[in-house]
């Protein structure tokens, strides 16, 4: 049985992540190895952990994660008071029935911050469904 995951995001520079995600998304370190500066390193706030390492430039891809959470908005106000760039626009609902706001962090990993759309919500949001096998599924266009 699954229990978690625990992604590892990647960084050149581990020393500037750490000061992006606990001075600014509002992360605290949770662990870190004992180099200096540390190679690998973990993050958590509230029930959420993330894993960092450091990587070679051949090593970094592209990596988006997404965070179920309580309020964007409000979120998105606190990164936007503490400079943090983020979707211009603020939060939004979409045609996948969340409300969401993304950032890039200093590497580039794509960062969302979401949470599902209220039924009073999804009035707003225009939707195609489509029937398959078990059901009416929206279709996102």
């Amino acid at each position: 049985m699954f229990k978690a995951t625990h992604p590892i995001l990647g960084t050149r520079d581990i020393t500037r992540a750490i000061a992006f995600y606990t001075e600014l998304l509002g992360f605290r370190l949770a662990f870190s190895d004992e180099g200096d500066p540390p190679n690998y390193v973990g993050f958590r706030r509230d029930a959420v952990e993330v894993h960092m390492q450091f990587q070679f430039e051949y090593e970094m891809g592209t990596i988006r994660l997404r965070f179920l959470v309580d309020d964007p908005d409000a979120l998105f106000s606190e990164y936007r008071q503490r400079g943090i760039e983020c979707t211009s626009d603020g939060a939004r609902n979409t045609p996948w029935l969340t409300r969401e706001f993304a950032l890039y962090d200093p590497d580039r990993n794509a960062l969302t911050f979401y949470r599902p759309l209220t039924v009073s919500e999804m009035s707003s949001v225009r939707v195609n469904w489509f029937y398959a096998g078990v059901g009416k599924i929206p279709l996102v266009r």
